[in-house]
């Protein structure tokens, strides 16, 4: 722009330029730009510092490989089958090849989930709805297109127009919450973290909206030494912040609920956090029903893996979980403290174990989904 120097008008970072390998540049104005690769002139904000500016065609040139991937894939986790695709040759660090990936793998994850969907036809539509939403939209625009991109697998999944009521209203919600997690992880931008901030946010609303349960796998980072922005252990996925949390589920006797509670927390958490159990007032074994019945319906042997422990033979524990004893334990520290009021099915019959077992299954899913979210209350 005439009369003003760009030293003020521009914002420098050190990604790489994909043709001379220099750091990139973001205007705060566009300006029309040739592309070095396919010599399309156009107006844009980004280029690098030698001047190069690569136009998003050619930067995502070889993105409809995931088509084949997608209409191969039987997985229901979208974080692993968008994983699949960063590794594909097309995929860098960042750029807009995300907006489209977040929204491909969600709609792949949500078919074989059970979804009502025509994959091949709404990926088509994905990858055209995507592609018009340019890099550098997080910034300019204040909308991550990772996040545009989980509204845009909402709204094509429950087949949103203008003129719907609830798919528009929902479409919309699915968006904002996206976006919330994705703005409250803080810039600069990594278009990794930010994908998977989308996804585990549209997993969480379609499973609350429309009842299809995909499965949510929480990425550890493999991309901080690609990334020159990288937050490091601010960011919410960074493996040097990964430290599993102690969980102590106590009760009076730790011979029947707070023994099922360790016993599936190790089972269906122990990626997540680690699991122990102890009492106030011990018993001499754990309860024979409740060892019958779990190794019946869970297939754990809890006489073999597990016995009962007062409090003074746990380690440091972070979170404590109560099964709804009233136990009190002042001299057990802890950084988080709930109490889940189940009721003590010991000498009541199979059914009332089986129904706390379910309970307690329930809640463990439900911590391990909190603490995956840092969302502890």
């Amino acid at each position: 722009m005439k009369g003003i120097k760009m030293e003020d008008n521009r914002e420098t970072n050190k990604e790489e330029c994909l043709i001379c390998k220099a750091p990139l540049e973001y205007l705060l104005q566009d300006q029309v730009m040739e592309c070095a690769i396919c010599h399309k002139k156009e107006p844009s904000k980004t280029r690098c510092v030698n001047g190069h500016y690569v136009c998003s065609d050619c930067h995502t040139q070889g993105m409809d490989s995931i088509f084949g991937l997608c209409l191969s894939e039987t997985s229901a986790d979208p974080v692993a089958i968008v994983g699949r695709m960063m590794d594909l040759p097309f995929c860098h660090m960042h750029g807009p090849e995300h907006h489209v990936m977040v929204g491909a793998a969600l709609l792949t994850a949500y078919k074989n989930a059970g979804g009502t969907l025509d994959l091949e036809k709404a990926l088509q539509e994905m990858y055209s709805r995507g592609k018009a939403v340019p890099g550098g939209a997080c910034g300019f625009w204040g909308a991550c297109g990772a996040g545009i991109s989980a509204g845009q697998f909402f709204a094509i999944a429950t087949e949103s127009t203008p003129l719907a009521r609830e798919p528009w209203g929902l479409s919309n919600q699915m968006t904002a919450k996206a976006l919330e997690r994705i703005g409250k992880a803080g810039g600069p931008r990594c278009c990794k973290r930010d994908s998977w901030l989308a996804i585990l946010a549209a997993v969480d609303f379609t499973r609350e909206h429309l009842g299809v349960e995909m499965e949510c796998r929480v990425p550890v980072c493999s991309y901080s030494s690609r990334n020159n922005q990288c937050l490091g252990k601010g960011c919410p996925f960074s493996a040097a912040s990964r430290k599993k949390p102690r969980v102590a589920f106590l009760c009076v006797h730790n011979s029947c609920r707070s023994q099922m509670a360790e016993a599936l927390g190790k089972k269906l958490s122990s990626d997540v956090f680690e699991s122990y159990s102890a009492g106030t007032e011990l018993k001499s074994r754990i309860n024979p029903d409740a060892v019958r019945l779990m190794k019946q319906v869970y297939g754990i042997d809890m006489e073999q893996t597990q016995y009962s422990k007062s409090l003074s033979d746990l380690p440091a524990v972070d979170i404590v979980v109560t099964m709804g004893c009233n136990v009190q334990c002042p001299t057990l520290p802890c950084s988080h403290r709930e109490d889940w009021g189940l009721e003590d099915p010991s000498g009541m019959g199979d059914k009332s174990f089986l129904h706390v077992m379910a309970q307690i299954e329930e809640k463990i899913l439900d911590l391990r989904k909190r603490i995956q979210t840092d969302d502890l209350r």
